[in-house]
């Protein structure tokens, strides 16, 4: 599996370029800004993006998506439940001082359990509401590879003071889909640097709290 990942925008937001080695196709996930160079490195690896993928729909995650997906005519998954958060996206920019981004129809509604396929690699949805109402992750069994969005980060979960947001909710989707995870699981978090499951459940005060 190729895996290219940059920090995109000014909240430097990890967005990550799956590549599958045989077929050249690629999953982009969490395209929030700098979509030149993101395209950039799908050139450089003579990947064609077949799938871009939101893991929730706060704008420093989802503001390069339209452009994304002109550029490259692949189809935008985003839970359902996170479309109201998306459509929104005047708002959020103007929160945050930005220009609102150009907004684009999403193909594909994603939920709890579908299978996201690339090459021979499955991308197992698993919905965990609480950073936002829609938000998920990704799960890549054949690499014990995690893309946790907002959910988790390394010694830190997704902050839930934003509408939508529910400490409650959060702290039990850790617990039901992300603690039973193998501790050699890489984390790729929506922000900062990667982490392990194993570091998570040690060092991660709020996984401490946490109990399968």
């Amino acid at each position: 599996m190729i895996h290219e990942m940059l920090a995109v925008g000014p909240f430097l937001a990890n967005c990550s370029i799956f590549g599958d080695e045989e077929s050249r196709e690629a999953m982009v996930v969490d395209p929030g800004d700098d979509v030149g160079e993101i395209l950039q490195l799908v050139a450089r690896h003579g990947l064609t993006v077949k799938s871009i993928v939101a893991t929730h729909g706060h704008i420093d995650h989802v503001g390069g998506l339209a452009q994304l997906r002109t550029a490259t005519g692949a189809p935008v998954h985003l839970h359902e439940d996170d479309f109201p958060t998306y459509g929104h996206l005047e708002t959020q920019a103007a929160w945050l001082g930005l220009d609102t981004p150009e907004w684009t129809e999403i193909d594909v509604p994603i939920k709890d359990g579908d299978v996201l396929r690339l090459g021979s690699l499955e991308f197992i949805v698993l919905h965990t509401p609480g950073h936002t109402r829609g938000s998920i992750v990704l799960w890549i069994p054949a690499e014990k590879t995690l893309v946790a969005g907002d959910t988790l980060f390394r010694e830190g979960i997704g902050r839930t003071d934003l509408p939508g947001g529910d400490s409650q909710r959060i702290l039990e989707s850790i617990r039901v889909k992300l603690m039973p995870l193998p501790d050699e699981t890489l984390v790729i978090p929506g922000h900062g640097p990667v982490t392990t499951m194993g570091h998570e459940k040690q060092c991660n005060y709020f996984l401490q709290r946490l109990s399968i």
